[in-house]
């Protein structure tokens, strides 16, 4: 049998009995996949680990506690087995034998009449490969194929039978690393990607020539306003059969009129998926080495748009309570009200002498960081050149981090 392929097939066990001998680590391995499978699972064992044992108790398997018998596998479709009794082991694979039973054997591959695949699945994908006798190379090429087709390295084209569908991707801070593996598999399927300045750009030099980019600020608004226009070239584009992708910096729920998009999309009559991503309220401070919350020093952190000014009416933010709060205060889109906002906080009772940091293009080659107290932030930034993206945190928090990261 070695010198032979061994041909492969998927079996459709649902409903159909299997004899798993033995309730051991591989078992436990095992028979997650033939629970999922549907399979009628006949355990034999006198003993079972902690987890094969929750697995009987919750009705997914049938567990008889003894040891194998003669005529197990009468009505069997399919038999795995993974004593370590070699005797019982022989006995139950010339049982299967004469059954015409295929047979799975921990013990002693050349001796079974199957055997199992490493495997792997990735959006209703299967993966299962056979190396014959070298089980870790089996394992790392199935590693490597889903791998690739989760962050979207290996690109595997689908043929569409869904209607209009878009998806509201989180790029991310901008390190192209840090946008999520699914956000990363949707980008490399994408017909159309409309991307927002502040996205993680590097990802876009990945993508295949036929992929069309638009720069969502540059979409021509005519008598509709930005975002008007931005909801027009998804549901267009969407419309017309392409599979689109909106791709927005860190997070879409979280100041990207995310939420806006969705529903404009859902009036037309299309589903969205909204892929969450990693906020720079919480990333962009981590990655200069600030923790927005530390044991005894802050047990809270508010996130707060700066894009409007205290004194602005149209200012949804109230500023006295915050400068009430004892925690961090993080601040996005605030690199131009800066000082204004500093000044609030300190007219309404936080202490001028509260340490600040202002770093910008987080996550990036081009990262920065500027350091200042609420009483200095304003000249400091404006002395400093200080631009868009940048993240500000205010808190005793600023003063734990290193000076390597400044």
């Amino acid at each position: 049998m070695s010198e032979n392929f061994a041909y492969p097939v998927g079996l459709r066990l649902s409903g159909r009995r299997v004899v798993v001998l033995g309730a051991g680590q591989v078992a436990q391995r095992r028979l997650p996949a033939l629970i999922a499978a549907g399979a009628d699972i006949l355990l034999i064992s006198p003993s079972a680990t902690a987890s094969v044992e929750a697995m009987a108790e919750a009705g997914e398997v049938r567990w008889e506690r003894r040891r194998y018998q003669d005529g197990d596998f009468e009505g069997a479709w399919y038999v795995l087995i993974t004593t370590d009794d070699p005797e019982a082991n022989a006995a139950a694979s010339a049982e299967a034998e004469a059954r015409r039973v295929w047979c799975v054997r921990s013990d002693d591959a050349e001796a079974a009449s199957a055997w199992t695949p490493a495997t792997g699945r990735s959006e209703g994908v299967t993966v299962a490969v056979l190396t014959g006798r070298d089980p870790r190379r089996s394992a790392a090429v199935r590693d490597a194929v889903v791998e690739g087709l989760r962050d979207g390295t290996l690109a595997a084209p689908r043929h569409r039978t869904r209607g209009p569908h878009v998806a509201l991707v989180g790029g991310g801070p901008g390190d192209p690393d840090l946008i999520t593996v699914r956000g990363r598999r949707l980008l490399a399927e994408a017909d159309v990607v409309v991307a927002d300045r502040l996205g993680p750009r590097d990802l876009l030099d990945e993508l295949p020539p036929h992929v069309e980019v638009i720069d969502a600020a540059k979409i021509p608004y005519g008598r509709f306003m930005a975002q008007e226009a931005i909801n027009n070239a998804l549901i267009e584009h969407a419309k017309a059969g392409k599979s689109v992708v909106r791709l927005k910096g860190g997070d879409p729920f979280v100041f990207g009129r995310g939420m806006e998009e969705a529903e404009a999309l859902a009036e037309a009559g299309i589903p969205c998926t909204v892929v969450p991503g990693i906020s720079s309220s919480i990333s962009v401070p981590g990655a200069a080495g600030i923790p927005v919350t530390h044991r005894g020093v802050a047990h809270e952190f508010t996130v707060v748009s700066g894009h409007v000014a205290p004194d602005d009416p149209s200012s949804l933010v109230d500023w006295a309570a915050l400068a009430r709060l004892r925690g961090t205060l993080v601040l996005l889109m605030a690199v131009e009200k800066i000082g204004a906002i500093a000044a609030a906080l300190v007219a309404h009772g936080r202490a001028a002498d509260t340490p600040v940091a202002v770093v910008q293009e987080g996550t990036t080659p081009a990262q920065r960081r500027v350091d200042a107290t609420l009483a200095t932030v304003g000249e400091r930034a404006a002395a400093e050149g200080v631009r868009p993206p940048a993240v500000v945190v205010i808190g005793d928090v600023v003063a734990l981090s290193s000076r390597d990261h400044r």
